[in-house]
């Protein structure tokens, strides 16, 4: 213990860091620019290449951390896993995703922790930070680790969760200010992970175990979960009853205890909020317990693209114009405003639907040049022009990019149906959720 804390105290410690995605990459550059050298690992030639390179590809590495970096020459990146042998440090920052039938997908953790296990060295210390169900940790990847180096938790490395916090977009949390959990096997543990990770990140937050920690993570994002299904239902029945959930919000807001702030919208995106409720399920049930409300808001969640989707049937309708045959144009794919991140976006979900009933699909977004849905279709941005909305029958706000320009879009549209209140004057054009 007291070699590794030297380490630290000095700055001569090595960081590796597994996988080199949104939550990998802003991490190694954070130990980065502290000084610490740091170790990408990645099994994409692409990413390696680009790091090596000197080529940021994570739009929330803001430019001066990058240039700093490169100035300092503390970040390297490498598809050869045996160099973990020289990292003092290794996190684990794999995706976590969900099998056909809603189940973690636990292949990319598996593999990961089989590769470190080949060349972890005794006096190491190895954090996962990839969202998951609790126990994870302490059940799946110390055996995995364990097995694969012949070495004892505890003994001679040291085991922790330390869940991300990545907010793709955010202008004023990023890695190093946004608080850390951390929850280690021992105490030994829970005092160099600490000592380790607050060299990246201002304040770390400790707790007694990694499944606390675990808990931590899908607590915080189911609880977002549930307010935004929540609100989704309200929006629709409001629909219902011709009473803007948009005006109902903002008189809410003004509540300045017991309220907080949801928006609705066609469904929830990235990668943890529409997964966690499905991790947790999986555990719940080896526990026997049934966790009714979140598994309904799950479901809340699933529908809305097809609620989506009736709502752009409707207006259509009403404009005596089916779907088939109709084209229709989609203002952005990413998941939330102003980033590059289309996973789990509910208009991909969207764009199937409409194209399996005979619509023609046509999106922009200035984020996202190309994308694949989730039923196998590929498709390019198209330029946004007043000819192309003139021309569509019907286009669709599915995000509320900062930079599109909702007067201009109204003035040049035949119908819009809003989803994300991008259109926010009144208008006999304009159909919200």
């Amino acid at each position: 213990m007291e070699k590794i804390l030297n380490k630290i105290n000095n700055n001569s410690l090595q960081v590796g860091v597994i996988g080199l995605g949104y939550v990998g990459l802003p991490l190694a550059v954070s130990f980065a620019t502290a000084g610490i050298r740091a170790i990408g690992f990645d099994v994409s030639v692409t990413k390696v290449d680009k790091v090596n390179a000197g080529n940021n590809y994570i739009q929330d590495i803001r430019p001066e951390q990058w240039s700093k970096v490169q100035e300092l020459k503390t970040l390297s990146a490498t598809t050869n896993f045996s160099l973990i042998a020289r990292c003092d440090a290794v996190l684990i920052c794999v995706p976590t995703p969900l099998d056909l039938f809603h189940k973690p997908d636990m292949r990319f953790i598996e593999s990961a922790c089989r590769e470190i296990g080949k060349y972890l060295k005794s006096g190491t210390f190895v954090s996962l930070e990839s969202t998951t169900y609790p126990t994870t940790t302490e059940h799946f990847v110390l055996p995995l680790l364990e097995e694969a180096s012949g070495l004892t938790q505890g003994k001679d490395f040291w085991l922790a969760f330390s869940p991300e916090r990545v907010d793709p977009g955010n202008k004023t949390y990023d890695t190093r200010n946004t608080p850390k959990v951390l929850g280690a096997m021992t105490a030994e543990g829970l005092t160099i992970g600490k000592a380790i990770y607050s060299k990246a990140i201002d304040q770390v937050y400790t707790v007694s175990s990694p499944k606390v920690a675990e808990m931590v993570k899908i607590l915080e994002n189911t609880y977002r979960l549930v307010n935004i299904s929540l609100i989704n239902e309200m929006a629709l029945l409001s629909g219902k009853m011709g009473i803007d959930i948009w005006e109902v919000i903002e008189a809410a807001k003004t509540k300045p205890y017991g309220f907080q702030a949801f928006y609705p919208g066609p469904g929830i995106g990235g990668h943890c909020i529409p997964l966690d409720p499905f991790y947790l399920e999986y555990i719940a049930k080896k526990f026997n317990f049934d966790l009714t409300m979140i598994h309904t808001a799950g479901h809340i969640d699933m529908l809305m693209p097809h609620r989506a989707t009736i709502k752009l049937s409707t207006a259509l309708n009403r404009h005596k114009k089916p779907i088939n045959g109709s084209k229709i144009l989609f203002l952005g794919v990413a998941y939330k405003p102003d980033v590059d991140d289309e996973r789990e976006s509910p208009a991909l979900k969207i764009m199937d639907i409409v194209a399996g009933k005979g619509g023609e699909v046509l999106y922009h977004d200035p984020f996202v040049a190309t994308c694949t849905t989730p039923g196998g279709k590929s498709y390019s941005s198209s330029a946004l022009t007043a000819k192309l909305l003139q021309s569509c029958d019907c286009v669709v706000v599915t995000t509320n990019h900062t930079c599109f320009d909702a007067a201009w879009i109204l003035e040049n549209s035949v119908l819009i149906v809003d989803l994300r209140n991008g259109i926010k004057v009144a208008s006999e054009k304009v159909y919200k959720l």
